[in-house]
């Protein structure tokens, strides 16, 4: 039997204690409704030093018993991306609640039959695209709710990163491995082709240039890592609202860290640009003169306890904004939080864009 969220939290279990313990675990303690009571990895002392940081003492380096525990609700997937798939569809099948980090899987084959398993177990399952709560393209959504652009006719949106310059240091090895999920297509394009296309119609075509500009990193042993996983992209995607979606991405440069959104339809423009923390929001219709600064949602709607410092700041806050809209969803009610079709659907295209950037030009989808 479901747990009724309204009467005492929902058990959850986190399995990834690298993202996992960095966001999840925060956001699940601001939100109401949860409570994390279990953390599992398939390092020891990752998971011991992950409870020891966020006072929990139950760990596990199992994860196919730890799906399984009849004293949980909620599996919150946190590893790996080729580890997504099998964990997801296990917990499912223990009769569990799944919340999936994104990318939902390596594929999109694989993203499919998880929907489709979520669809056959009746639970609540969602994926993390939480930077759709955060405060600039929440307020954005709330701008193109309200009929500030109308029908679209173009959307742009651009990210930049240092992440990958040879001057920084290594991330996670599995990151520069394609076959693994790596690169950030993967990583971070993923948030944006969930974004507009959530907001602008469905994804039609696709056409794409998909690059590794750095092909070889050195590993502080001395041995070569070849890097097969991209760092830098460019997308163009035919919507079937009949607007032309154009969605780029590098995270080699150096000092370049931030993003510029901006979209024109029949009824007006909405832009969105900054760096962390420093979003800014301008918006005009028809009626106005020009462009006009608009203040960032309040969300006045979405007041968070400030559990441990962060519930405020960032993607911990996003999430929990996101967990706290997802509570409803355990009753058996429709929420807007994203569904693994969402996932499977931001998969489509990037595994289009990485056709077309291998020559096959426009993708139909």
């Amino acid at each position: 039997m479901t747990p009724d969220s309204r009467t005492r939290p929902l058990r959850v279990g986190l399995i990834g204690v690298g993202w996992g313990a960095h966001v999840q675990a925060p956001a699940f303690a601001a939100a109401p409704g949860y409570e994390l009571v279990a953390l599992c990895a398939r390092t020891e002392s990752s998971v011991r030093d992950a409870g020891t940081r966020l006072g929990i003492s139950d760990t596990s380096t199992d994860w196919r018993s730890f799906v399984e525990r009849e004293d949980l609700d909620l599996i919150s997937v946190a590893t790996p991306v080729e580890l997504h798939h099998e964990q997801t569809l296990a917990a499912l099948a223990a009769g569990k609640h799944v919340l999936c980090e994104k990318p939902l899987a390596v594929t999109a084959d694989q993203a499919a039959e998880m929907v489709d398993a979520a669809a056959a177990s009746g639970k609540a399952t969602a994926v993390s695209f939480e930077t759709r709560w955060q405060d600039g393209r929440y307020t954005v959504r709330e701008q193109v709710d309200a009929g500030m652009v109308g029908t679209p006719f173009s959307v742009r949106l651009h990210q930049s990163g240092p992440y990958w310059h040879p001057s920084r240091p290594l991330q996670s090895l599995w990151m520069y491995d394609l076959a693994s999920g790596g690169g950030y297509l993967n990583g971070l394009v993923v948030h944006d082709i969930d974004f507009v296309c959530s907001l602008f119609g469905e994804p039609v075509a696709v056409c794409a240039d998909v690059r590794s500009s750095i092909p070889t990193r050195e590993l502080p042993d001395g041995d070569t890592l070849e890097v097969t996983a991209d760092d830098t992209s460019g997308i163009l995607m035919r919507l079937d609202s009949g607007a032309l979606a154009v969605i780029t991405a590098s995270v080699v440069g150096i000092h370049a860290r931030g993003w510029t959104f901006d979209a024109f339809g029949t009824a007006g423009t909405v832009t969105l640009s900054g760096a962390p923390r420093k979003d800014r929001i301008l918006a005009g219709g028809l009626a106005d003169d020009g462009l006009v600064e608009r203040e960032l949602s309040t969300q006045q709607k979405h007041r968070l306890p400030d559990a441990d410092g962060q519930a405020a700041r960032g993607l911990v806050r996003a999430m929990a904004l996101m967990l706290e809209d997802w509570l409803p969803a355990f009753s058996g009610t429709d929420t807007s939080v994203p569904s693994f079709a969402d996932g499977l659907r931001a998969q489509r295209v990037i595994e289009a864009a990485r056709a077309s950037s291998a020559g096959a030009g426009w993708v139909t989808l």
